[in-house]
């Protein structure tokens, strides 16, 4: 069967999963401003409301530390696949929900679906992808939430007009079965277009299918040759990094608990949960509360103005993470999130004041900004700018770090839990935000920024700089003894490798795969010539038998 070789398109493909991701955080924000949607299922925020959006992060938990079971031992596509599949009866069932009951159930399975997805693609990216553009194509990840939110949003938007729009009490349930119906259609598209994609490299060689790894090596970084010095030093970095594994028995889930390796997890679990404890998803579940709250008139659509920032300003990290690297998005975006909270909880806490029976029916919030368009505007502000700084930092980051920061033989096991971490908080704050909202109100923001300030020291000391660095290198990453704010020294060994084995000074050999004699020209002017010192020089490199 026909495999793609594009790295680029192959993770913005797979990151179609992510897409699933952002349909997940979306799949309320619409709905819960719907009078359609609050008649049918008796909603009006508080405990009710947050039981049935944390159900699917709920799902998710469950789906990310199920993940590596089926990712290790039938390859990171089929997890993918399987995901894809559960994710499609997930919003079937939701769709069609004639109650909580079903609707809760409904959820519980699509999250299972896409705490797969969300644990696996960018295993499967990071995999895949050569040093020097891995956070670019891991962010793609991000990017894929980022559209997963907005579509469904829009969706969901333009949903709520139906049967005499969004605040009509007859409204039919079409403002809500609608968009979740349309949420199978971008996993049926990933379902069948995985077949069509190459198996991870590594995870072939973890099977000792070393003459698929390297072929698949050589289609995605050497043009189809087996024999190009690039596709050589990588299977040279894996099969070294694989057999120091293999010795030291670090296969299984015991491995995570040695202590070098508990400080990975650790981190890697930490950076997950730093993620939704500096209230982004808070933003993206609940921001037509908090606009609501606010005093804005038309909350759905200031808030899909949030979306667009989000979706557009992750662009930059995209294209620039590769050379700022993860640590200073980490660090800079936890400071300026911090300061962004605090200025919208002081706003609010300065200029609102209690909801009472005057201001009208007592809804989801307690709290609220009447008569001051100035502070309004700005509340609305900093609240655009607090989004846009975790699009740019940690929104592609915390997708990139934890997925590159685990040897081969447990990075599966290791990322689910990572993304377990991810799911569990974002599960406990689905759930409780809404009552906080009502009841601690504008004192939330001042909890979020408390948190980004515990994140900027946690991560400063904890976390060094992976940027450049091969998948097999972060060992000598970790653990050199350096301090996490010392830079380690620039390049990486693949590039050393490679140039060794072009001029010469290094033998290839593999399991499977004779070795046959070959001249590289290494300088002169015409084809086949060798320069003066390489002049007569060979190396042993790979052809399959």
């Amino acid at each position: 069967m026909y495999q793609l070789r594009n790295v680029y398109f192959i993770c913005a493909f797979a990151a179609i999963g992510g897409g699933l991701f952002g349909f997940d955080i979306s799949s309320m924000s619409g709905v819960i401003g719907t009078d359609a949607y609050s008649t049918y299922f008796h909603v009006a925020g508080g405990y009710r409301q947050g039981a049935i959006t944390c159900a699917m992060p709920a799902g998710s938990l469950f789906g990310a530390l199920a993940s590596s079971f089926i990712a290790d031992r039938y390859s990171r596509i089929v997890a993918i696949q399987c995901a894809a599949l559960v994710w499609i009866v997930g919003s079937i069932l939701q769709s069609a929900s004639q109650g909580i009951e079903m609707l809760i159930v409904g959820r519980i399975i699509a999250g299972l679906g896409v705490g797969v997805e969300s644990t696996i693609v960018p295993v499967y990216q990071a995999e895949v992808a050569p040093p020097e553009i891995r956070g670019r194509v891991v962010s793609l990840q991000q990017w894929a939430i980022t559209w997963g939110i907005l579509v469904q949003y829009f969706v969901q938007y333009g949903a709520s007009f139906s049967d005499g729009g969004p605040n009509n009490p007859a409204q039919g349930t079409a403002a809500f079965r609608i968009p979740w119906g349309v949420q199978t259609i971008p996993a049926a598209i990933l379902f069948v277009g995985m077949f069509f994609f190459p198996r991870s490299p590594r995870w072939l060689a973890a099977q000792d299918r070393w003459e698929e790894a390297i072929q698949v090596i050589a289609n995605l970084h050497g043009g189809g040759d087996m024999n190009h010095p690039k596709v050589l030093a990588q299977y040279q970095e894996i099969e070294e990094a694989l057999t120091l594994e293999r010795v030291e028995g670090k296969t299984d889930w015991a491995a995570l608990i040695e202590p070098r390796m508990l400080r990975r997890v650790v981190l890697g679990m930490s950076v997950q949960m730093w993620s939704q404890l500096c209230g982004m998803n808070v933003m993206m579940y609940y921001i037509v509360y908090v606009m609501d709250a606010a005093g804005v008139s038309d909350p759905l659509l200031t808030a899909s103005i949030q979306y667009i920032l989000n979706v557009v300003l992750t662009l930059p990290a995209i294209l620039f993470l590769d050379k700022w690297g993860r640590r200073p998005s980490l660090l800079v975006g936890s400071f300026f999130m911090m300061l962004f909270l605090l200025v919208v909880g002081c706003l609010e806490g300065i200029y609102g004041r209690p909801f009472t029976a005057a201001d009208g029916p007592l809804g989801a919030i307690s709290w609220i900004l009447r008569d001051n368009r100035g502070v309004t505007l700005a509340v609305v502000v900093f609240s655009y700018l607090f989004v846009g700084t975790f699009s740019i930092t940690w929104g592609p980051t915390s997708w990139t770090y934890p997925a590159e920061i685990f040897p081969s033989q447990v990075r599966a096991k290791a990322v689910s839990l990572a993304t377990a971490s991810n799911w569990g908080w974002n599960c406990a704050l689905a759930f409780a935000v809404p009552p906080l909202l009502w009841t601690i109100n504008w004192k939330m923001y001042m909890l979020f920024a408390a948190f980004n300030g515990a994140a900027f020291c946690h991560m400063f000391c904890t976390a060094p700089e992976t940027k450049g660095k091969t998948l097999e290198e972060m060992d000598d990453v970790f653990d050199a003894g350096r301090p996490a704010w010392r830079t380690a020294p620039k390049g990486s060994r693949l590039d050393v490798l490679r140039i060794e084995i072009e001029k010469g000074a290094r033998t290839v050999d593999a399991p499977g795969l004779a070795t046959a004699m070959a001249r590289v020209p290494t300088g002169g002017e015409g084809e086949g010539e060798k320069g003066e010192e390489e002049k007569g020089r060979e190396i042993r490199v790979l052809e399959i038998v």
